[in-house]
């Protein structure tokens, strides 16, 4: 087989981390990962390699385009893939679904197959599990990565509870420490340690008082994993409208009108990392070229 394809997929940010409960939150932003597709006659070989961060593993390619070819029941291929993307890796940013969404789309296109959005998105979900890449499967990311937008969910049952339409023109700015730190190593024991408090943030969420719900979240995990708060407050007092950490961090995610992106950038110039700009995205990933 010699079928070829690209797909695009968009970053996302918590508003409710699924660890402590099983039920969560997020955001899209319009951060990306590109996956190129190119399958081979190699039976079961496959061929992972992320330019953008060429040190990393490249377990969840081959997990992801494994489980694809699994549920088609072929055994006759395999495959090339390239990665690129402007999302660092192992952040809290959510490189790992957003990456499992565009391997996943792209190998379904360059099969010349066609499955059901739900389908593509929870194959790559399966395969970040088995990569041991995330600790509920990160539903609630991977659906925001997907649909854009603001999203609740049941990770366990894998249900998108509520959707919502982001109206207000809103900039999504991350603080990014140089240290990676990888979620599969996080205190699980810790964060479900203060699943009451989390739970209160995921009702603030289901309510649509999401931005009330990503500060909460963002201070409740902080403190649970050991993260200074006062990166998020000093970027309230800025004028953002919600900050916290994203996902088990290190990086910090602020909501912010138009006329604060500076008052928060200088807040956070006396930490030590990079800050990265973003905007809240509603568009689908989708196959590219």
């Amino acid at each position: 087989m010699t079928g070829k394809a690209e797909a695009l997929s968009h970053g996302a940010a918590t508003i409710v981390n699924a660890i402590a409960t099983g039920k969560g939150g997020a955001v899209g932003v319009d951060l990306w990962t590109r996956a190129k597709v190119q399958l081979t006659d190699k039976p079961g070989t496959i061929e992972g390699n992320i330019v953008s961060d060429p040190t990393e593993d490249p377990v969840l390619i081959e997990k992801t385009v494994g489980k694809v070819f699994e549920y088609f029941n072929l055994k006759e291929v395999g495959a090339k893939v390239r990665t690129s993307s402007n999302i660092p890796i192992a952040r809290g940013l959510k490189s790992s679904s957003v990456a499992g969404n565009a391997i996943a789309l792209a190998t379904v296109a360059a099969l010349d197959r066609s499955l059901d959005d739900l389908t593509v998105l929870n194959l790559g979900v399966e395969a970040a599990i088995e990569a041991k890449v995330t600790i509920t499967g990160a539903f609630d990311d991977a659906c925001a990565s997907y649909f854009g937008g603001v999203v609740v969910t049941d990770n366990l049952k894998r249900r998108i509870v509520k959707r919502f339409e982001i109206t207000e023109d809103l900039t999504v700015l991350f603080y990014v420490p140089a240290k990676k730190v990888y979620t599969s190593g996080s205190d699980v024991q810790r964060m479900r340690g203060v699943a009451s408090l989390v739970g209160i943030a995921y009702k603030e969420a289901v309510k649509g008082d999401y931005w009330s719900a990503l500060t909460l979240n963002g201070l409740i995990y902080s403190s649970a994993l050991g993260y200074n708060p006062s990166i998020a407050v000093d970027a309230l007092m800025a004028g953002a409208v919600a900050a916290g950490l994203s996902g088990t961090g290190p990086a910090v995610t602020a909501i912010v009108p138009e006329e604060k992106i500076d008052n928060v950038r200088d807040a956070w110039q006396t930490y030590e990392g990079d800050i990265i700009q973003a905007r809240v995205n509603h568009e689908k990933a989708k196959v590219v070229g």
